[in-house]
């Protein structure tokens, strides 16, 4: 869904799982996800649990330091903040509003 509103204006990548086929969270696998979408606007990078902050931040650190500056965590709802993440990206907005938009889906009701 997310790649189908991006409109290939926004690079979309999965680093979910230790590999294929194992759940959970692999550094080097986020940090390849990381250098595949990175450009000099930056990478936003959403996770779900607790362990794939972990694994994300020692992605990050994996990078060289001139990269680290340009890649932000954003913590918002999965689904939502990535819907409104790519929206706001393919919209040609900076990084910090991008993130500020999907964690605004924090707060939206499904059901009134």
């Amino acid at each position: 869904m997310a790649e189908q509103l991006a409109y290939d204006q926004v690079k979309i990548v999965s680093a979910g799982g230790i590999d294929e086929n194992t759940i959970g969270t692999n550094a080097e696998r986020i940090f390849e996800a990381i250098q595949e979408v990175y450009s000099p606007d930056g990478v936003l990078v959403f996770f779900d649990l607790g362990s794939a902050l972990l694994s994300t931040q020692m992605a990050i650190e994996m990078l060289p330091p001139d990269r680290r500056r340009r890649v932000q965590i954003c913590d918002a709802p999965m689904v939502e903040g990535v819907l409104a993440a790519v929206v706001e990206a393919s919209l040609g907005h900076p990084l910090e509003k991008v993130c500020q938009a999907a964690q605004a889906t924090r707060e939206s009701k499904k059901i009134p």
